[in-house]
């Protein structure tokens, strides 16, 4: 597949210290993913942009905010239902920074989100009520383009809700399977999140590839 410098652009999501291993919400093998990115960057997109998650400390996603409740639990949120995780990501720590071996020279653009105590925010366009903008809709159309190609973590989560929004607000969207890494909370027998979000992704019209298969 060749890559149009005119329309296309690379979304990194929250490639950061917080979700390798050893981070706060350690995802397996997630360090995986700065090498395929990186050689993306040096070689097929000329544009690119990236995401950080970024949350205060009280962060009402947090289990330990919540009395009595552990990582993986769920609550009801007024946006609906919400997933406690570990602490992570908080504003301002070093674990929160983009991993270090990642050519952050590259990016024209990067995106905070999860920054309100009240709500949280998987997808890179809107935050959990799927309502409030990040604003990258606006500057991606600014801009011209019209093809994302999304990378990072988590396939299952992060990943996955950028890619649905992308789709809803018109954009072709492709997944770099490869530059990816999940989650993969067990759902029902024999499968996880990660399985469920292939399965919306593909039902909805994302494409999934690998960076092999990308020329410039």
């Amino acid at each position: 597949m060749r890559i149009n410098q005119a329309t296309d652009v690379l979304l990194a999501v929250d490639v950061q210290k917080t979700f390798m291993p050893g981070g706060g919400l350690a995802v397996a093998e997630g360090d995986g993913v700065v090498a395929p990115i990186n050689a993306l960057l040096a070689g097929t997109f000329l544009h690119a942009v990236a995401t950080q998650d970024w949350h205060p400390r009280d962060h009402l996603s947090f289990a330990a905010n919540h009395p009595g409740k552990q990582p993986y639990d769920t609550i009801a949120m007024p946006y609906g239902e919400q997933t406690l995780w570990p602490v992570h990501a908080v504003t301002g720590t070093e674990e929160a920074a983009l991993h270090p071996g990642l050519r952050q020279e590259r990016f024209e653009l990067v995106i905070r989100k999860g920054f309100h105590a009240a709500i949280d925010s998987y997808s890179t366009f809107f935050e959990n009520d799927r309502a409030t903008p990040t604003g990258l809709d606006g500057y991606l159309r600014a801009r011209g383009f019209g093809r994302l190609f999304i990378a990072g973590i988590a396939t299952d989560f992060c990943v996955a809700w950028s890619a649905e929004d992308g789709l809803r607000l018109g954009y072709e969207v492709f997944v770099i399977a490869d530059a990816c890494r999940g989650i993969g909370i067990p759902t029902r027998a024999g499968r996880t999140t990660i399985d469920d979000a292939r399965d919306r992704l593909a039902a909805g019209g994302a494409r999934f590839i690998t960076s092999f298969d990308l020329q410039a």
